[in-house]
């Protein structure tokens, strides 16, 4: 539910830190003959004092070279990961579309995922009946939808991600690559879907190296450059400057 706050996102003075082995320590027996001698876990920061406010309704795009964070920070708008350090603040519904299968059960059917994702999404058990079939029929899997997930190929996992993420009118949509997946007449149809979302007001948060899939999506960039936020403004000033990074 929307609140009367002006923004749908907002971030201040986020970190996001990962930990990770510094010396090398290959077993447990290592660690504990060692433990006071030297530190095996080293501090890597993956983003660094994020400051960023989204407005209802407004179409943004986080554009970076690989590795710079921006699959980071939308983990952190979706709840996947907690940051070190400051506040973050989302004020509505999120639908997360995020990399190939995050939140797919391999080991259960397609239609035991649908059921299952619906619920965790927080809808009833009424409306997990009234967008089940739709969800089957926008993802165009026909039969396979009573296959295990782990038979699916990427292209199938994408289709039953997305069609169950979109399903139900998010308040802010979270899109991190995954409409690069798969043939093309599906990507056309899926982004005609994201068009229909914005249309009606969903904030939009779009990760894409496809600038020209970007530059239509959204009006807004936000170029995020080894951890910290370079830059913020017109889309297509926020594309030079990516492009200068190359």
């Amino acid at each position: 539910m929307i609140s009367h706050n002006n923004f749908a996102i907002k971030l201040t003075d986020v970190d996001v830190c990962f930990y990770v082995r510094e010396n090398g320590a290959v077993s447990f027996k290592e660690v504990l003959f060692s433990l006071g001698k030297r530190t095996f876990l080293d501090k890597k920061f993956v983003l660094r004092n994020i400051n960023l406010e989204v407005q209802h309704g407004e179409s943004i795009a986080l554009l970076g070279k690989n590795g710079s964070g921006k699959s980071t920070l939308l983990r952190v708008l979706s709840g996947i990961i907690e940051p070190e350090k400051g506040k973050v603040e989302v004020n509505g519904s999120i639908a997360p579309l995020l990399s190939l299968g995050v939140g797919l059960e391999y080991e259960m059917t397609g239609l035991e995922n649908v059921k299952l994702l619906c619920a965790l999404m927080g809808m009833s058990q009424a409306e997990i009946k009234k967008y089940t079939p739709e969800i089957i029929e926008f993802s165009e899997l026909g039969e396979a939808i009573n296959w295990q997930v782990k038979r699916y190929s990427t292209g199938m996992m994408t289709r039953l991600a997305f069609s169950i993420a979109i399903m139900k009118q998010p308040d802010i949509l979270l899109i991190d690559e995954v409409l690069s997946v798969g043939d093309v007449g599906f990507q056309k149809k899926c982004l005609r879907k994201v068009e229909e979302i914005k249309a009606k007001g969903a904030t939009i948060v779009f990760v894409s190296h496809n600038f020209n899939e970007v530059k239509s999506m959204c009006s807004k960039g936000v170029l995020v450059n080894n951890g910290t936020i370079d830059f913020i403004g017109d889309i297509e000033e926020a594309g030079e400057r990516y492009s200068k990074l190359f």
